[in-house]
């Protein structure tokens, strides 16, 4: 550890921005977002969004920050520029995470208890589709993209899974059995591997996309929840 940063009180999750000067993160028990300014290493803006805020993710050309809030059932929107919330969208029960597309015209946001994905649209704010997850005893958690951005990956927690969505059909097409409880998820860049944490199975799989199947499993320890692939 080389040094720590001041995020608010019980922070959850935090994402970075593209030009890397900052962090905004989650503050579950106060529904609030902090922003912190990494070259003044304080805090620099504090907004009220939604009920337990809990997932996080900035808009490829800073502009965005949306917030999931799990007991509110919302994503809230807040706009970096003008510094302020501008939209609190309702989206099915408990959204865990969100991730936009590369172009930052769309974001995809997991529900945990509405077992669903949806389609926003970043321009106005609103949902542009809400594409059901349904394998067997599905909580979705955590979403990635392939790299062309037709097929979404979802790690289905309780499910033990991952739902391969696509996205012009906008409906599931595959499932694909992991370790248990999925929790994060994240995919090469050439989106050619995918892996999940695993947090009751302490692992992480490694899966082709191409075959769909899982080729190997590594140990990380009990708990695993996140995972991150290096460029």
């Amino acid at each position: 550890i080389v040094d720590r940063l001041p995020a608010g009180t019980d922070p959850e999750q935090f994402a970075i921005s593209a030009d890397g000067r900052w962090v905004y993160a989650s503050n579950e028990d106060a529904g609030m977002t902090t922003g912190i300014d990494l070259e003044a290493r304080k805090i620099a803006a504090r907004y009220a969004v939604g009920i337990e805020p809990e997932g996080v993710a900035i808009s490829p050309d800073d502009r965005w920050v949306y917030v999931t809030g799990e007991t509110s059932n919302t994503v809230s929107m807040i706009d970096i520029k003008a510094r302020r919330v501008v939209a609190n969208l309702l989206v099915p029960a408990r959204p865990r995470a969100v991730r936009f597309s590369r172009d930052g015209r769309r974001a995809f946001v997991t529900s945990e208890i509405g077992r669903a994905l949806t389609v926003v649209d970043v321009a106005r704010h609103a949902t542009l589709a809400t594409i059901a997850i349904t394998d067997s005893g599905a909580k979705p958690v955590g979403v990635s993209l392939s790299p062309d951005e037709q097929l979404a990956y979802v790690a289905t927690g309780r499910g033990n899974s991952v739902a391969v969505v696509d996205l012009a059909a906008r409906k599931q097409i595959a499932s694909i059995p992991v370790g248990r409880r999925p929790w994060g998820i994240a995919i090469s860049p050439d989106g050619r591997t995918l892996y999940t944490a695993n947090g009751l199975s302490g692992d992480v799989s490694v899966i082709d996309t191409a075959t769909r199947q899982v080729v190997a499993t590594i140990k990380a320890g009990a708990g695993a929840w996140g995972v991150a692939v290096s460029p």
